[in-house]
């Protein structure tokens, strides 16, 4: 997903544009927001004093003296602090200034800044726009879906990594400031001046399909979503079978996958994680339609939280999964206020499914795969697999 999701390749070693997966809400030990610790996958990402190799982790009290030290000497803290993450070997840390910690808290709620624009990368590697809201500046000003995007301010974006041309559209962030756009289109090229604005982001759509069964696309967790997902579920006609689209979905907060679990479980476990060695748990919410026939279709852009309610519904055989293995983010990230406002996040552990299953560096397979999962014809098959299971219940 490329618009206002959460686990994206960052501009500077893992700062502001890193909006990746949060593990909200399951530990007492929150010090920067009310949603602490947390995961993170927008659209694939990454990210002396002495860090601990071990695992990619960073010793989190020489990190705060790092920044510390380099805010004594009149230096940047927040700049100290990236380069001691990106010498960790953390590869999904992040360290972020206030406004793009606020930023990114905002991305959560589901806002962010930009044009409205999505991208996805076309077969000669150059990049295209998948979407253009037609609220949005990009929309307004005539963009569509396949125009080619050559440049962002003057830089060609041919060979750049989708994420990397998101955060390129997004900027600094800051609302009606401008962005040139040089754009193709069949022989016609030309430049697109557009201002940023600040969008709202609809991360859950329903809609019933012509067979009588309820397509649920999900493309974040963001605040909210997992409650729009059981609504949706409580909603749909006795009998009726789901089609739970997960495909592209960059993530969110975890709780919020939890409680879209909840809407196909009654209860029982989703998925364990460690902090720092500690093992913990994530339970589904008792209550939820345990008869209904489920698909959950993926692809390699299912990430982090995506993954972690996918290996739920699969291990508890609460769904079958129909496209293609899933990106593979199960680690676990966790907050820390440093010396001058600013914040990382530090990988401390990762999840597992229900089964014990890693989803870190593998993934989940699914049950059938469809190419590489992100066309129609692997809509069409889970349509099929929803179809015989429906008249198999």
């Amino acid at each position: 997903m490329v618009g206002p999701g959460f686990c994206r390749r960052p501009r500077r070693h893992g700062v502001g544009a890193a909006l990746t997966l949060v593990f909200a809400g399951v530990l007492a030990a929150a010090v920067v927001t009310d949603t602490l610790p947390r995961v993170r996958p927008e659209e694939p990402p990454a990210l002396s004093g002495a860090a601990r190799p071990a695992g990619g982790t960073v010793d989190r009290e020489a990190l705060t003296e790092a920044a510390a030290e380099a805010i004594a000497d009149g230096k940047s803290g927040t700049q100290a602090a990236e380069e001691f993450v990106s010498r960790s070997g953390d590869r999904w840390g992040a360290v972020y200034d206030s406004r793009e910690y606020q930023e990114f808290e905002q991305t959560l709620g589901g806002r962010y800044t930009g044009v409205g624009l999505s991208a996805r990368h076309a077969a000669d590697g150059g990049v295209e726009v998948a979407d253009a809201r037609a609220d949005g500046p990009a929309g307004r000003a005539g963009l569509r879906a396949g125009d080619r995007l050559r440049s962002v301010d003057g830089r060609p974006v041919h060979g750049l990594s989708v994420s990397e041309v998101v955060s390129l559209l997004r900027g600094d962030g800051v609302p009606g400031s401008p962005v040139v756009l040089g754009m193709a289109r069949g022989g016609t090229v030309w430049t697109a001046t557009l201002k940023r604005a600040r969008l709202a982001t609809e991360t859950v759509t329903v809609r019933r399909l012509d067979d009588g069964a309820v397509l649920i696309r999900v493309t974040a967790f963001t605040r909210g979503a997992g409650d729009r997902v059981r609504e949706a579920v409580r909603s749909a006609p006795a009998g009726v079978g789901v089609l739970l689209d997960l495909r592209g979905n960059s993530g969110g907060l975890v709780a919020e996958a939890a409680v879209a679990a909840s809407a196909f479980l009654d209860g029982g476990l989703v998925a364990t994680y460690d902090v720092d060695g500690e093992q913990r748990a994530v339970y589904a919410q008792g209550g939820g339609d345990t008869r209904r026939p489920v698909v959950a279709l993926i692809d390699g852009g299912t990430m982090s939280a995506a993954e972690l309610l996918t290996g739920a519904l699969q291990d508890r055989g609460r769904a079958v999964t129909v496209g293609a293995r899933t990106f593979g983010k199960g680690s676990v990230q966790m907050p820390s206020a440093l010396p001058g406002g600013s914040v990382a996040e530090l990988t401390v552990g990762h999840y597992r499914t229900p089964a014990g299953r890693g989803v870190d560096g593998r993934g989940i397979t699914p049950d059938l795969t469809v190419g590489d999962g992100s066309g129609p014809r692997a809509e069409e098959q889970a349509r099929s697999v929803l179809s015989g299971l429906r008249r198999g219940s």
